[in-house]
């Protein structure tokens, strides 16, 4: 039944619910009963929130200066990439330790193609998501039909991949990139339109942007009244509309104020929107979340496991493959070194964005969340010259904290 006091009052609720003095206690009360049951989803936003707030007094305000958030953005595209295939991969319960090889060997492969042999950078992009489609399709193949635990086949795949990375290299860093292949990693929006000291094609699309998540988000709350399903009441849902609008016009005017939007950030908007509706909407997101959940009882629905299975580590290879590319971009070399420990930030910023250890449980957007919630810690501990020993460990009790609230969390809900 729906919660909205706005749509209908419960008899028995009393006087204060519906006016009076009491009436903001109530509504005090539904709100945060829609916090609890929204937990997961509300939870690290709330935290991200709060980290962003504290590096920027601790930075002297340097953490949101425009440069700065266009440099957040770079560093961390590729770890936000990786975290969505890998929120997929943890959801249908597995997981995926090659990917930050798999990285590193794609860039490789892009310098072999176009710095060795001159290949049309266009061609060599769509030729190494093909090899990373090949990789994970390997593997998958493996994990789905022959039955292979996937932390044995992409153990050994990180292995692998790593020593191809060295092999294709010689143990040698290699470029520069042709232009065009730069721009994935470094590239921002041109420049249309009139002089207003901001970059219009970025306003332009912020407002879009704000626009489309407001319809979203309204036509997901009718939905869920469709179904008698809570949803939280309508003064805290308008809060929760101007707390995101804030936010998206926040972001898009520190962009609109440098250069612009980088390049990167267009795709993965692109990618979150796409993964996102597959995830909600589509039957092959439905199955994931089914074997993840409980794959004996998907099976006996008709699900086929090993099928859906293969796919998600196909597109787990195929987003590695991208995310090499723009590594490599980036840095305007591939080198034998790069992706370490690449892996390990896309599982932690997965488990961080709300994602369970026993699968089944997890969104797109958590997955961002989460990358995001590493990417302002460690800006803003290199903001403030922490030495990489204390990032480490602070990053690892972040890991543990969201674990460990995934299993209280848990136990809450069974007792």
């Amino acid at each position: 039944m729906s919660t909205d006091v706005t749509d209908k009052v419960p008899a028995s609720a009393p006087p204060g619910r519906s006016g009076g003095p009491g009436a903001g206690g109530g509504l005090l009360q539904l709100v945060l009963g829609g916090l609890r049951r929204n937990m997961r989803q509300y939870g690290m936003l709330i935290a991200l929130g709060l980290i962003v707030v504290l590096f920027q007094v601790w930075t002297g305000g340097d953490l949101l200066l425009p440069r700065n958030v266009s440099n957040l953005v770079l560093q961390n595209s590729y770890i936000l990439i990786l975290a969505i295939g890998m929120m997929l991969v943890i959801i249908a319960g597995h997981i995926d330790l090659s990917v930050g090889s798999l990285t590193a060997f794609v860039g490789a492969f892009a310098a072999v193609l176009t710095v060795q042999h001159g290949v049309a950078w266009p061609v060599a992009l769509v030729l190494c998501l093909l090899v990373g489609a090949v990789a994970g399709s390997l593997q998958g193949f493996m994990i789905a039909y022959l039955g292979i635990p996937s932390f044995i086949v992409t153990l050994a795949g990180m292995l692998l991949f790593r020593g191809l990375t060295e092999i294709f290299l010689k143990g040698q860093t290699l470029g520069p990139f042709p232009d065009g292949l730069q721009k994935l990693g470094n590239g921002f929006l041109p420049e249309v339109g009139p002089n207003t000291n901001y970059h219009n094609l970025t306003l332009l699309l912020g407002l879009v942007l704000l626009a489309f998540v407001i319809y979203q988000e309204v036509r997901d709350r009718r939905r869920e009244q469709e179904f008698s399903l809570d949803v939280l009441p309508r003064n805290a849902f308008l809060l929760k509309l101007v707390a995101i609008g804030a936010a998206i016009l926040a972001v898009t005017l520190l962009l609109a104020s440098y250069q612009g939007a980088p390049i990167i950030l267009i795709i993965l908007g692109v990618l979150v929107v796409g993964y996102g509706y597959v995830m909600r909407n589509a039957v092959f997101g439905r199955h994931i979340y089914a074997i993840g959940g409980n794959l004996p009882a998907a099976k006996l629905s008709g699900v086929k496991d090993k099928k859906v299975t293969f796919l998600v580590f196909l597109n787990m290879g195929v987003l590695a493959a991208l995310a090499g590319l723009v590594v490599a971009a980036r840095l305007n070399a591939a080198s034998p070194k790069a992706g370490l420990n690449f892996e390990l930030e896309a599982i932690a910023s997965s488990f961080i964005g709300g994602a369970s250890m026993s699968g089944g449980v997890g969104t797109v957007l958590g997955a961002i969340i989460g990358g995001l919630v590493l990417g302002v810690l460690n800006n803003g501990m290199n903001l403030l010259s922490v030495g990489t020993d204390w990032q480490q460990v602070i990053k690892g009790l972040a890991l543990l904290a969201a674990v460990g609230f995934d299993v209280w969390n848990k136990r809450k809900s069974g007792s």
